[in-house]
């Protein structure tokens, strides 16, 4: 069914403003997604403060392109949405679960981070980032651990010049 003409500039003001104000936009494929698992994933992105909507290949182009994005835009198969957020990383790390989670079903093809578009492959090496907490936690192990051989190795001289 064809859209009216004012409807279409309703939904590419939409995605112009998602484009503009979110720092990073995923781009999936959900061809083979029931409805009911659709509306799963919608709830679960919505509880984690992240957008989902559909629209038209040729409505996204456009904001895309109106957008300013640098480089070159992504192949976009099969049915599109559109999962966005304001962490850079929260959006395609949670496209990316639900993609294992759901064999498949669901799958990126590309997206916009930090202002340039990016392949299936980028998206998904953005997507197995850590979080900043799991980042936080890395590192002060990374920097506890020379300290604590330093004290476990006094520790033994110690024991040892006790006995």
């Amino acid at each position: 069914m064809a859209i009216k003409r004012e409807k279409k500039e309703e939904i590419l003001t939409k995605l112009k403003k998602i484009v503009k104000d979110n720092a990073s936009v995923v781009f999936i494929n959900f061809h083979a997604l029931p409805v009911t698992e659709s509306s799963q994933i919608r709830k679960a992105l919505r509880e984690k403060g992240i957008g989902y909507t559909i629209a038209k290949k040729s409505l996204t182009r456009k904001a895309l392109a109106e957008g300013g994005i640098s480089g070159t835009m992504p192949e976009m198969p099969g049915e599109l949405g559109i999962v966005y957020g304001t962490d850079p990383l929260d959006s395609a790390r949670e496209v990316y679960t639900f993609q294992k989670k759901l064999d498949k079903k669901i799958q990126i093809v590309g997206g916009v981070f930090e202002g340039k578009f990016m392949t299936l492959e980028d998206m998904i090496k953005v997507a197995q980032i850590p979080g900043l907490k799991t980042l936080q936690a890395q590192f002060v192990n990374l920097i506890n651990s020379p300290i604590q051989g330093f004290v476990m190795a006094l520790s033994e001289i110690a024991k040892s010049k006790t006995q």
